[in-house]
């Protein structure tokens, strides 16, 4: 929480929310800090209450001010949060560089890329009172998260931005608009490197992978296996196709190539052609076909033993990665599915209240959590660097202690032998040092006319 209000979100939050309800920041922040302690619904907001609380905090109030906060929440104020999560994560890249590694620099190669990768999920829900709760492709009752990541080959992702949507949403729908938060927000962070924007064959759509193109990234987007595409793949070079690295492929040294049953080939393309001749997207189509354990009889096209032999994953890209480079940079868009798991074992456990824009309010606390629990991991060393929010939340959050009095004074005792004392100590060294110098920072120089 130093390292929050390093980063002003305090100040953030009391500019920008505009919620009836008293004390908004300090309810945002109450939140945050509950999450950060592993809180996964309103009633966890109690979950650091113990003996000797009134000998270190005064006016503490009943987590049901909570949910109260949360339920005063309007979807433009939603916005506003949103608004703030986004802020809130400009400045820790500021503060915290090693949060995104190397993004800055704007050269090629490991460190001077970013991606964004973009997918959705369904947080199931029970009971019959939840807003927005309903049947979607998961045949799972519940609501619909969408999210966009930042991450690089250096470091581990955060969140860019995130909107909770009903349960029975096109996972594509809205898509356009998460995207262009996200890129935004790169902007404003200044980062200047190289964009890749990711995703999955649902995204494969216009508005998505234009958003892309007008903010000048590159895009990489698993295509739909419709008649162009399987076209184009028929109409590939039987020599075209490269063998490739791929789960138990094993390395020749006399042939000096990898023996596996994975092959990428790639094609020129044109994307969305039934679209006018404007919107037509030129692109590369690559493709990586896997080996069959069993033969299909028939699938129903004329190149029977092409499809029937093989299974072929295709996606279209404008970068000018090499072939095999650029296969591997898509596969790793399953980067967001660990995001996706550490919400669901933390703040996404439960979407806690029945009103919809109470459970967005959540979600947009949770992202503000989770980039906070990242950023806490990189400031408390190499150690810590990629950890899982779980781990962070064990080894530095989650500390036990003790306290006690004497001669008038309160001590917070730690224990004596934690494994993780040298990560924990220097993580609060920086986050105060971090503190220190926001506050004395000299004002800033106003703009000339």
């Amino acid at each position: 929480m130093l390292l929050a209000r390093a980063a002003g979100l305090d100040d953030l939050a009391s500019e920008h929310l505009a919620v009836d309800s008293p004390n908004a920041e300090v309810k945002t922040t109450a939140i945050v800090a509950g999450m950060l302690a592993g809180a996964d619904s309103i009633d966890d907001m109690d979950v650091l209450r113990h003996g000797a609380m009134p000998r270190l905090f005064t006016g503490v109030v009943a987590p049901s001010t909570i949910g109260t906060y949360l339920r005063a929440f309007t979807q433009g104020q939603i916005a506003q949060l949103d608004a703030v999560a986004s802020r809130f994560l400009v400045a820790l890249i500021g503060l915290v560089g090693p949060l995104l590694v190397g993004v800055k620099a704007g050269q090629d190669g490991a460190g001077g890329i970013v991606f964004i990768d973009v997918d959705d999920t369904i947080r199931q829900v029970y009971g019959h009172a939840k807003q927005g709760a309903a049947y979607g492709y998961s045949k799972v009752k519940g609501l619909n998260a969408q999210l966009a990541v930042f991450s690089t080959p250096l470091s581990a992702p955060i969140i860019a931005a995130a909107k909770l949507r009903r349960g029975n949403v096109a996972s594509a729908s809205g898509s356009a608009r998460l995207l262009g938060r996200a890129l935004a927000t790169a902007r404003a962070a200044g980062l200047s490197c190289r964009v890749m924007v990711r995703a999955d064959s649902a995204y494969f759509t216009h508005a998505f992978i234009a958003t892309a193109r007008r903010a000048g990234a590159w895009f990489s987007v698993t295509a739909r296996m419709n008649a162009q595409v399987k076209a184009a793949i028929t109409s590939i070079d039987p020599t075209a196709w490269r063998t490739i690295r791929y789960p138990k492929a094993v390395w020749d040294d006399q042939l000096t190539q990898w023996i596996s049953d994975a092959e990428v080939a790639e094609i020129e393309f044109v994307a969305f052609t039934s679209r006018k001749k404007k919107d037509h997207i030129g692109c590369r189509l690559v493709v990586r076909r896997v080996k069959r354990h069993q033969r299909l009889a028939s699938d129903g096209t004329e190149q029977d033993e092409l499809f029937a032999a093989y299974r072929h994953h295709a996606f279209i890209t404008n970068s000018t990665l090499g072939l095999i480079e650029a296969d591997e940079r898509h596969r790793d868009h399953a980067i967001i599915e660990q995001v996706i798991a550490e919400l669901k074992d933390g703040a996404l456990a439960h979407l806690p209240s029945g009103k919809k824009t109470a459970n967005s309010a959540w979600l947009a606390h949770a992202v503000i959590a989770f980039n906070l629990a990242r950023a806490t991991a990189v400031l408390a060393g190499r150690s810590h660097a990629k950890s899982r929010w779980a781990t962070v939340r064990t080894q530095l959050i989650n500390v036990p202690g003790r306290v006690a009095t004497s001669s008038r004074q309160t001590t917070l005792h730690l224990p004596k032998n934690w494994a993780w004392a040298d990560a924990f100590e220097h993580l609060h060294t920086q986050a105060k040092a971090l503190l220190l110098a926001t506050l004395t920072a000299p004002p800033p120089t106003p703009a000339t006319p």
